[in-house]
């Protein structure tokens, strides 16, 4: 069966930084763009970046650009998302997802990723 699965939340202090990680498996891996999404407390869910499946385009929000830097390592079914200078906007619930669309585009409405993990938290606080 699908499994989506993120580690490596935590708590950090404005400036710090942070490393996700997320499992996939169940699905050829390679073949989907990845992408991360955050939930911040009573706000809706929103892109972070993605990367597509050959991990050639690649795309941010722009609140995340020049911190956040997303890979993804085919051979292990893994992509990352290396989280630098958090500042407390970046607390949030943040989702791995999965977007089987064909033509390999990198998209950012949640509405077309496929699979989901159950989040990690994020809390940036001093």
């Amino acid at each position: 069966q699908v499994q989506v699965v993120e580690s490596g939340g935590g708590l950090v202090q404005p400036g710090g930084s942070l490393r996700l990680s997320c499992a996939a498996s169940g699905f050829t891996f390679s073949s989907y763009t990845m992408g991360w999404f955050r939930q911040a407390p009573g706000k809706e869910r929103e892109f972070v970046a993605a990367i597509r499946r050959d991990g050639n385009r690649i795309y941010y929000t722009d609140s995340v650009k020049g911190r956040f830097t997303i890979s993804r390592d085919n051979a292990k079914n893994m992509v990352y998302l290396q989280m630098n200078s958090l500042n407390v906007e970046d607390t949030a619930d943040y989702y791995c997802a999965a977007d089987a669309n064909i033509f390999g585009l990198v998209r950012t409405q949640a509405a077309e990723y496929h699979y989901w993990g159950q989040g990690t938290q994020v809390t940036v606080s001093s």
